[in-house]
């Protein structure tokens, strides 16, 4: 149905990506800039591998993208910039042959050689990984290396105008830095020809092209700002690549609220303007702490794909972009259900609850079909574990007989599903599961119940099993049926929270959820 959105249609659109591609429709006019498009722009440290703030920025800058060529039909590019240009600040923990880097700390990542073996240099491998990383999740774009930029000429002419400007600029970052930086603070940072390591030395002087600095040894050395003999601290550099490459785009997380300003103070300094922007939150850790890649208390990416589908981190990165947010694994199950049920609703949604629908920008306004016969993921977790297997076979078993017509290839999302679930359930459900034993009125519940599924008449389905149970809960013994399904939870899946439990007994088996239901009478699980 996502075809039949016009741009007038898109133009009614009230997400946040449909915001933001406002400001940039603002920006322009309403037509396109000299140019012939609209750039975007995100950009990526080499020193490091890519990871889920990358992903993260990637997506979003997606959403807005495609919800901008919706309403405009201008054409837009959105390249991927590397700053590979960067000296080598430390060794990193994880590679191997740390021995490798450690004479090349202060060069070029481009200059350090690889050490995984597979490239001329450290910033190509992990430009190639980088690369990799974006393509497997199907985003498009265009990867720029900062290194090819300077050494093939790109910047030169912004160079030089950064060059002419360098009194505006120390004047703009010079109160921005402590005492002992600003002793030594340049915009540029000269590549020795020497050491072949990229200097943070005072310039002694300047002429119309060139900066004359010391190199380490003491010498002066009269070097050319262009050509990529130097190259620009990073403020100044961000500054610079907006103006020579002409961003329209680009967001940034709050931790870089003040590079923002002074990049963008810097840049009208040497006759450009700064690209419309977006701040987004940080993450926070499962404690409320900010994550932070040295202490290790985030979530990888790779951890999140292995008990979920991207589908539901592009969610996780939709929603709420400016409010901080927990990123746990406890996020997941919630994220992956959440949006399957967003998939479900949007092909009988009308046009301005599809435009709202997170979907139609994770999907770039074409969500696939729902699938038939889907699942809960919560359904799926539980199943695991009730069943106590890391087979995904087991499981199918269990969901062919409660949807015959569900198989694998004819259900391809339900079948990773089932393999996210399995996974989840290994990891951070079975080593925390914990049963109690039911109290007495509890018990007596128990067993009301086990005699309603007895009773059920053949083909009762999730809705009437469902409506049953809730019967069940209503009696003076409990407060409230939140706390008659907290029971069931507790004292039969062994967890704090669980799924409907109408639809958990149709797919288990109401056999089955018998015997569970003696296990728990008689202490087995408690024990």
């Amino acid at each position: 149905m996502s075809d039949t959105i016009s741009r007038d249609d898109a133009l009614k659109g009230r997400a946040w990506p449909f915001e933001e591609a406002r400001k940039l429709i603002a920006r322009l006019g309403g037509k396109p800039p000299a140019k012939g498009y609209v750039l975007f722009e995100t950009g990526y440290g080499p020193s490091g591998l890519p990871h889920i703030g990358t992903f993260g920025e990637v997506a979003r800058t997606t959403m807005v993208r495609k919800a901008f060529e919706t309403m405009t039909g201008i054409p837009t590019r959105l390249f991927a910039f590397s700053d590979d240009m960067d000296g080598l600040r430390k060794v990193p923990d994880n590679v191997p042959n740390p021995d490798l880097l450690r004479p090349a700390l202060g060069k070029p990542l481009t200059r350090v050689p690889d050490p995984f073996g597979t490239h001329p240099s450290f910033g190509q491998h992990n430009n190639a990984r980088l690369r990799a990383f974006l393509d497997s999740f199907g985003f498009e774009y265009e990867f720029v290396s900062a290194t090819e930029r300077y050494t093939s000429g790109a910047f030169d002419e912004t160079l030089l105008k950064v060059l002419a400007a360098y009194d505006e600029i120390m004047a703009i970052m010079l109160p921005t830095l402590g005492e002992e930086r600003r002793a030594t603070y340049s915009p540029f940072l000269p590549v020795s020809p020497k050491s072949g390591r990229v200097l943070q030395v005072p310039v002694v002087e300047r002429k119309a092209a060139s900066i004359v600095y010391r190199d380490e040894d003491g010498a002066l050395v009269e070097t050319p700002v262009t050509g990529g003999a130097c190259k620009l601290q990073w403020k100044v550099d961000w500054a610079m690549r907006w103006a020579a490459l002409g961003v329209d785009y680009e967001m940034s997380g709050k931790d870089l609220i003040d590079s923002v300003k002074q990049s963008s103070k810097i840049v009208r300094a040497i006759g450009g303007r700064p690209p419309e922007g977006f701040t987004y939150e940080l993450f926070l850790d499962e404690n409320g702490e900010k994550i932070s890649k040295s202490r290790g208390n985030g979530l990888t990416i790779e951890e999140w794909l292995t008990y979920g589908p991207p589908e539901s981190l592009s969610l996780f990165m939709y929603q709420q972009p400016k409010a901080a947010k927990r990123l746990h694994f406890d996020v997941i199950p919630r994220h992956v259900d959440d949006y399957l049920t967003f998939v479900e609703r949007f092909p009988g949604q009308p046009l301005q609850q599809r435009l709202d629908n997170p979907a139609y920008h994770i999907h770039a306004g074409a969500p696939p079909a729902p699938e038939t016969n889907a699942l809960p993921f919560n359904i799926l977790l539980n199943l695991a574990s009730v069943a106590n297997t890391e087979d995904k076979a087991v499981l199918w078993g269990f969901i062919s007989r409660y949807a015959p017509q569900a198989n694998p290839a004819a259900n391809p999302m339900l079948d990773r599903l089932v393999g996210h679930a399995i996974a989840y359930f290994r990891d951070k459900v079975k080593p925390t599961r914990a049963y109690r034993a039911p109290a007495p009125a509890e018990a007596d519940a128990l067993r009301d119940l086990d005699a309603m599924l007895a009773g059920l008449p053949e083909g009762a389905d999730a809705a009437e099993i469902q409506n049953r149970i809730y019967e069940i809960g209503k009696r003076p013994a409990f407060a409230d049926l939140k706390a008659w399904f907290q029971c069931l939870y507790e004292t039969l899946l062994g967890s704090s929270q669980g799924p409907r439990m109408g639809s958990f007994v149709a797919l288990y088996g109401v056999a089955e959820t018998r015997a569970l239901i003696a296990k728990a009478l008689a202490g087995d699980l408690a024990r």
